[in-house]
């Protein structure tokens, strides 16, 4: 079990660079997801997976049991996916909002569109009497 779970965590991580690489918008977004969860999976292979002591000092001891499970790579973890699921989140919202401007999802066409409407912007006077450059 020791060493299937990092070869698990490099094919998932392999296979969100692949939907890094796609045109679609949302295919990127779920790549991105892919490899959080894929560095999250290798982080905890890392930290020993076992079922071990748990963590904690009995009374009147100074330390935990000799064979204990690391709570570290549990903790980062844990903050690990809240921070993913937010980013995921964010992004979504990102990706529906681009959708319902622009009607489309696809990369190149929202660069497109962007180089068409930047070149349409017109400089506004700002000032009130009509003067000004």
């Amino acid at each position: 079990m020791d060493t299937i779970l990092p070869i698990i965590a490099g094919a998932i991580f392999a296979t969100g660079i692949y939907l890094l690489l796609r045109r679609s918008l949302i295919l990127t977004i779920i790549g991105i997801i892919l490899i959080s969860n894929s560095v999250n999976l290798a982080l905890f292979s890392l930290g020993r997976i076992s079922t071990e002591n748990p963590p904690l000092i009995k009374a009147g001891s100074l330390e935990p049991l000799a064979p204990f499970a690391n709570p570290l790579p549990q903790a980062l973890i844990l903050t690990a996916i809240v921070i993913g699921f937010g980013l995921l989140a964010f992004a979504l919202a990102l990706a529906y909002r681009s959708y319902r401007e622009l009607g489309t999802v696809d990369q190149d066409e929202l660069l497109e569109d962007a180089e068409d409407t930047s070149a349409a912007i017109v400089p506004r006077n700002d000032f009130k009497n009509g003067g000004g450059a």
